[in-house]
């Protein structure tokens, strides 16, 4: 409207406010009946409301509209220019984006359980007295569908807690409520194949289930079916069916100030949660797939062609959860491990991918650096937790060295940040700003990262493919293989 009144000009008439406030206030009744207040466009609202009320007085006013001072026409423009250049910034700081196209050729569908362990008591809620109980929502290949795409974000209540953990407004993250998958909800599977195999995946800590939409589906476009846990408070927020929201709680675990022993401990206390969490979803797709949950999965799960994956802790669970032997194979996104004193090593094939600033991490371990007393101070750490964490990098590095063994892989991704795994990184370019995510563009890492991860499950649960995991490739030279430990 600020266009039409003060830009647009046809000799030396102007089209008049009445016009122009009368076509933006169709238009901003139009936006907000079919998509909704979005608070990013606040100034723009302002702006049109304003003309709006101008435009009644001066049609309502007999003796015609006065002339304006020029000192307050050009005050008024200058304000309306400077609300602009803000909402122009807010849009570029929080995009409604469009997430990356999965790569197959199959479509995408989409459906969300909830399941209830009657075996086991929920620890990490003491003012309620109940059984673990969790949503998990799955990714399969799907006949075309004829609805809308399902929307990225299965909850739009959860957004203000995921603000809140971020430390921005709660308001701030409402327009993902706008962002669309690529997945129809509800759909039929696919009959390209009689069945497919099974992957689940596991967010990380304080993270949810729809973080990970752009690795589900893309491995769903091409095969599979992709069930990803959100670990109840383990989770920002987590919406069940009966309207219960549930938030992080784990966080506890972590307080400051705890010795490290004490941190290791916690560590593990949360992690033994979480494995069996990845156990339990395995039995309940038992039962889908014999048809005692009703699913349209039923019947088309290949059991026998279990893989599981997850960023950071989900993917120390995605390691924990491979000693089951019902699991084939498994992918750790830029996570340290768990329970690294209870086991023996893993006699699987095991992915490890990680950021670059991880693997310089674990490069100190093998290179035996230690930290001077000036990093630790700027750290805020303490030799003796340092060296306690030294101590379990290096049987870290040694169940590493293990599944290299057994036919996987170490490999690292430059100019990526711990948060380049996961959907988040695709929210906000201020976050690559501020060295949240790495210098790599989140598309180009989303792209790096899919192709990896479907190349190696390829190879172990389709037995086709493996090309990537036989080294260096010249269409992704970011991507370093580890080569020793």
């Amino acid at each position: 409207m600020f266009t039409l009144t003060v830009l647009l000009k046809k000799g030396r008439r102007r089209i008049p406010v009445s016009v122009a406030s009368g076509f933006a206030t169709l238009l901003l009744v139009i936006h907000w009946t079919v998509e909704g207040y979005r608070v990013q466009l606040f100034f723009p609202y302002c702006i049109t409301i304003i003309f709006l009320a101008i435009s009644g007085y001066s049609y309502f006013k007999k003796n015609g509209p006065q002339k304006i001072p020029r000192f307050i026409l050009g005050s008024a423009y200058t304000a309306i220019a400077i609300m602009l250049v803000v909402t122009a910034g807010l849009m570029y700081a929080f995009p409604v984006f469009k997430l990356p196209e999965p790569t197959g050729e199959l479509k995408v569908g989409t459906q969300t359980f909830h399941f209830v362990d009657t075996n086991r008591e929920e620890i990490f809620d003491e003012a309620r007295d109940g059984k673990r109980e969790l949503m998990v929502q799955v990714w399969y290949p799907a006949q075309a569908g004829t609805d809308k795409y399902a929307p990225f974000v299965p909850d739009p209540q959860i957004l203000r807690y995921m603000a809140a953990d971020y430390g921005l407004p709660v308001f701030t993250l409402q327009h993902l409520k706008y962002v669309s998958s690529h997945a129809y909800s509800g759909a039929e599977v696919s009959s390209a194949q009689t069945s497919y195999p099974l992957i689940l995946a596991n967010p990380g800590n304080g993270s949810s289930r729809f973080l990970h939409t752009s690795q589900a589906e893309n491995l769903a476009s091409h095969g599979y079916i992709v069930a990803v846990i959100d670990h109840t408070y383990n989770t920002f927020a987590t919406e069940f069916p009966d309207g219960r929201i549930t938030t992080s709680t784990t966080n506890d675990l972590f307080s400051p100030g705890q010795d490290y022993r004490t941190s290791r401990e916690n560590r593990d206390k949360l992690g033994e949660v979480l494995t069996g969490d990845v156990a339990f979803a395995l039995d309940q797709f038992e039962l889908i797939q014999s048809g005692q949950i009703p699913s349209h999965l039923n019947g088309r799960i290949d059991l026998h062609h279990v893989g599981v994956f997850g960023h950071s802790i989900g993917g120390a669970t995605a390691y924990d959860a491979s000693y089951d032997p019902r699991i084939a194979v498994g992918i750790d996104l830029d996570g340290g491990l768990y329970r690294l004193r209870d086991r023996e090593g893993l006699r699987k094939p095991f992915l490890f991918i990680n950021s670059a600033s991880y693997f310089e991490k674990l490069k100190m371990v093998m290179d035996h650096r230690v930290y001077t007393d000036a990093e630790l101070n700027r750290m805020g750490s303490t030799r003796e937790w340092e060296d306690q964490v030294t101590e379990d990098k290096k049987l870290e590095l040694e169940r590493m060295r293990e599944t290299v063994d057994e036919g996987g892989e170490v490999l690292y991704i430059e100019n990526t940040e711990h948060l380049n795994f996961a959907d988040v990184q695709f929210i906000s370019p201020v976050f690559n700003m501020l060295g949240i995510t790495g210098k790599i563009a989140p598309e180009r890492a989303n792209s790096v990262i899919n192709a990896y991860m479907l190349d190696f499950f390829d190879m172990y649960l389709k037995n086709q493919g493996g090309i990537l995991m036989k080294g260096p490739d010249s269409r992704f030279p970011e991507v370093k293989f580890v080569t020793s430990l």
